[in-house]
């Protein structure tokens, strides 16, 4: 398909939601989500993982099943293109929106002393924010932004009395690393089929291979490296001077480089390899839609970052000496 022609009458509307729906979209997780690790607090990041993936499965499978369409364009514009492939009930940028922010926020009130209200306030202007450029970009309706919203709180609810838990399983048990490769696998593979081709299943992928390569880096960091700890780089209540914002710029910037490398890479490694199995071209994108081919395909290349994110960036900041 292709945009419809529009006018932009108020600019700060359009690139505020135009930045805000970018908040729901693999930008946001490939850099918030490892600056939480390297920067903040590894416990906070690893609940927010956590919490993140499961959310997003069931909204990326919900959307598979209910089967709801997006709204009709016109009589609405659509600023995005490969989003419209999708369903829209529910949205899953504001379900992400939602797990985010609120489990950000959980997490942190329990560890850092600062004002309830001000955690509060922040996660509600960011979670509407992403909400609503869903509404300004055309891409859902009302209710599709309110039943991914209330579906991702109710999915917090039921998840919170069980973080703790479930954090213990991922430092501790055996079966940790198994388990956290194969069961994302089998949920890939057995993804919902469409009629025809939608990105949700690419995503979703995605989204568990990350979480997966994750979750085997902070077993790994757990039983052979260091036990589970608070960073003390950026703890709130404390004066931010100049050395400490240095140290995690530089520690943000190494960490960023070194993953976008390693997607690279893989990304070229990993279809290099597939191309040449199933006898197809690398960017031939018919055939890497295909099962057999964009599974293992975005699986080993983002569980790969996931595993650089939490296990090889780590190391190299010791090794610069900016822990």
């Amino acid at each position: 398909g292709c945009t419809q022609k529009y006018i932009v009458k108020n600019y700060f509307y359009y690139y505020l939601f135009k930045f805000s729906a970018a908040l729901g979209e693999e930008i946001f997780y490939i850099t918030f989500l490892p600056f939480t690790y390297w920067n903040i607090d590894h416990s906070v990041s690893r609940r927010m993982i956590v919490v993140w993936s499961i959310v997003m499965y069931i909204g990326q499978v919900s959307k598979d099943i209910l089967k709801w369409p997006r709204p009709l364009s016109p009589p609405v514009v659509k600023l995005e293109l490969r989003a419209n492939a999708e369903y829209g009930m529910p949205s899953t940028h504001a379900m992400a929106a939602t797990a985010i922010s609120f489990s950000f926020f959980i997490a942190t009130t329990n560890q850092y002393k600062y004002p309830f209200e001000l955690g509060l306030v922040a996660a509600l202007v960011f979670s509407t924010l992403v909400c609503l450029s869903r509404l300004y970009t055309g891409m859902h309706t009302v209710l599709d932004v309110i039943g991914g919203a209330l579906i991702s709180a109710v999915l917090l609810v039921l998840l919170y009395p069980a973080w703790d838990a479930i954090d213990h399983l991922l430092l501790t048990s055996p079966f940790c690393p198994l388990l956290s490769i194969v069961v994302p696998l089998v949920l890939c593979y057995n993804y919902p089929k469409l009629d025809y081709y939608s990105p949700t299943r690419g995503d979703t992928t995605t989204i568990l291979g990350a979480a997966a390569g994750a979750t085997v880096g902070f077993w790994l960091n757990n039983q052979y490296a260091a036990p589970a700890y608070a960073s003390k780089s950026l703890q709130p209540g404390f004066p931010m001077i100049t050395s400490t914002m240095l140290f995690v710029l530089a520690r943000f910037c190494v960490g960023i480089l070194v993953v976008l490398l390693t997607r690279w890479l893989m990304k070229s490694a990993v279809l290099g390899v597939l191309g040449y199995r199933y006898k197809f071209p690398i960017r031939d994108l018919a055939a890497r839609r295909r099962l057999e081919v964009e599974v293992p395909y975005k699986f080993v290349t983002y569980s790969s970052v996931g595993f650089t994110a939490t296990v090889i960036v780590p190391l190299l900041h010791e090794l610069l000496g900016l822990l």
